[in-house]
């Protein structure tokens, strides 16, 4: 299995942290814009997809600045998807940076999916 190559992506979000927070931390929130339905027990995370499963556990998080999670069937150990956010200080703008790996020739497909969930997750928050 090739290793896989870690990369950003940054989206201005206009709302505040502790809003937004709540839509990447929580299952009610996650099932707004990432998943069709989103469970969780203690750190253990199942998101479905059309009748699908994938479980992620809680890796981190401090509240209203990021969430860190790992997908259950994810080899490589150093992988994770975060979400974090940044408060601009002078604009006071939020930033939603997504953190996530993919192997090198799968890159592009995977941030045009981010990018895909991140204008749901826009459109849930009527941003």
């Amino acid at each position: 299995m090739a290793n896989k190559v870690e990369y950003t992506l940054e989206f201005v979000v206009k709302a505040s942290p502790k809003m937004l927070y709540k839509f990447l931390s929580t299952p009610s929130g996650l099932s707004e814009w990432f998943a069709d339905n989103v469970n969780s027990r203690g750190k253990k995370f199942v998101f479905i997809w059309d009748g699908s499963e994938e479980t992620a556990m809680l890796l981190s998080k401090k509240t209203d600045k990021y969430i860190r999670f790992k997908w259950e069937e994810d080899e490589d150990e150093d992988s994770f998807f975060e979400f974090k956010l940044e408060t601009d200080e002078l604009t006071n703008d939020v930033s939603l940076i997504i953190t996530d790996y993919a192997e090198e020739d799968e890159i592009e497909e995977s941030q045009l999916l981010w990018e895909s969930q991140v204008n749901s997750l826009l459109h849930a928050i009527g941003s």
